[in-house]
This record gives structure tokens, sequence and C-alpha cells, in this order.
């Protein structure tokens, strides 16, 4: 099936933010795209001093707008973080995933908050205004089973193995890795949990834009489950397509047989709730 990510250029201007990712939905989808998948906040600019202002609640104007064009579309549309979303006096970096009848999938709050400090290049903290959500997230499509995260979940390769447990043939990470992080990690560890659990990773990441407070890293990507990067975005807005040939990653597993020969007798991850 097709697979296609849409890597927006994000404005501070929330209705115009989802007018063009719908219209990019829509251009995905007339090239062949089954699941489309928008990047992480892509209605409004990242940055803790943004997320209660552009803050919804779910249902509410974006989901209603994915879910609409999904429906119109028929297809499975993965909504990057769509939105800051506000619950119970609370706000999570939610994603919401969409079928093709318009009913919503999946939401999936972000597990492991951003919280990082490199001295002399990056502090974010976003546990300052954000939740954690508290479970794994996975929706079936009529080609495989995905499993969802955003940015930050990547790093933890833990929750990719719960993922891949669970049947999993296909991870995606809506990020917005930066510029000091992008360059040094962004592809690796999408390799590195492609390889490890022989599986598709893709990653969708807004566009970069220097004048931004938080400038993102770009380069949204699609890895194999034998490592290799297979389809990659440059810096500036940009849609890019690439197959899932589910029997390729049959061969690889069938190959190097790594999910049948863990000795489980001596080790183990384990989903907890």
């Amino acid at each position: 099936f097709r697979l296609a990510l849409i890597q927006l250029h994000v404005s501070a201007d929330k209705s115009d933010n989802l007018q063009r990712a719908c219209g990019l939905v829509r251009e995905a989808s007339a090239k062949g795209a089954k699941v489309v998948a928008l990047p992480e906040c892509f209605n409004s600019p990242y940055g803790t001093q943004y997320f209660k202002e552009y803050a919804e609640k779910i249902p509410g104007e974006s989901t209603q707008m994915l879910s609409e064009v999904a429906k119109e579309c028929s297809i499975y549309l993965v909504g990057g973080r769509s939105i800051p979303e506000e619950d119970d006096g609370k706000l999570y970096n939610t994603c919401t995933v969409f079928g093709p009848d318009g009913a919503i999938l999946a939401k999936h709050r972000k597990v492991h908050l951003f919280d990082i400090n490199v001295p002399g290049k990056i502090q974010f903290k976003e546990s300052e205004t954000l939740s954690p959500g508290n479970s794994f997230s996975v929706f079936d499509t009529p080609y495989c089973k995905v499993g969802l995260g955003i940015c930050y979940d990547i790093r933890f390769a833990e929750m990719a193995q719960i993922y891949g447990q669970k049947g999993c043939q296909l991870l995606i990470y809506p990020g917005a890795f930066n510029l000091t992080t992008g360059p040094a990690h962004w592809e690796l560890l999408q390799r590195g949990r492609a390889v490890d659990n022989q599986v598709y990773v893709a990653t969708v990441s807004p566009a970069r834009d220097e004048k931004a407070s938080y400038v993102a890293w770009g380069h949204s990507t699609v890895v194999n489950p034998w490592g290799e990067v297979i389809a990659k975005a440059g810096a500036e807005e940009a849609v890019i397509y690439t197959d899932i040939d589910l029997k390729k990653l049959a061969e690889i597993r069938q190959q190097i047989p790594i999910l049948s020969q863990k000795r489980r007798d001596l080790y183990g991850i384990e989903m907890k709730k």
C-alpha cells in the first residue's frame, strides 16, 4: 500500500494550517496514498508558550476537519499532533487517527515528554505545560497493524518492541526534532527501531522555518525493515510517498528470524497497562 508523509510548513495561523493540511491530504489521496500522516504540531507553532493558546478538546475544530477529509478521501489519516489537547484541565500532546469512514480509530497521547538540556545548544521542557499519556496506541488497517509514537517516544526502544510484540508492521512517529538532535539522531533512531523490530518506520516532521522560536529539522523519512532509507524529504514543505511492501518484510523476517530466536527464558519486555 502507498504511504504519504506530509511535511507541512506550519505558521501561527491555525485556520490556514488546517486548510493547507487538508489540501495536501487530498493531493496525497489523488496520488494513490491509502495511509497519510501529518507532522507533530501541525496546527500550531511548536513551543510551550503556544500549547495553551492553541489547545482544543477532542472532538474539536481540528479533529472534525481531519475526520471529514479522511472520509472524503476514504483513507487512513494519522493526524500528527493535530492539536495540543485540553482535557479536564490538563494539556496533552495528542495524535489522532481517522479511518476511511471518518471515525476515530486511535488517540495517542505522547508518553515520554521532551525535557532536555544540551548546554550551549538547546533546552526545552514540555512538562512545564504538558502531561504525559499512559497508554500504547495501535490501529488496524486492511494492510497491516500500525503502532503510534510521538517524537521523543522514538528514543525508547522498549515501546517499539511492545508494538512489535503486538503484531505491528509499521510504526509512525510524527515528530519535530531540532537542529541539534536532528542531524545527530533523527535517522539513526529510525533505522535502529526498524532493524531491531523488523518493521517499517515512518517519521513526519514539520518543514523547517528558520524564523520560528523552535526550528524543526525536517527530513521526514521512511525506513524499511532492512534499515534502508527508502524515502526522505529535505527541509522544505513537501509530500513524500513510498510503497510499503509487506512481502519484503516477511522475507526479511524469514531470512534473519530474530523474532523467533529471542531468549525469552533469559529476558523479556512486558506491557504493564
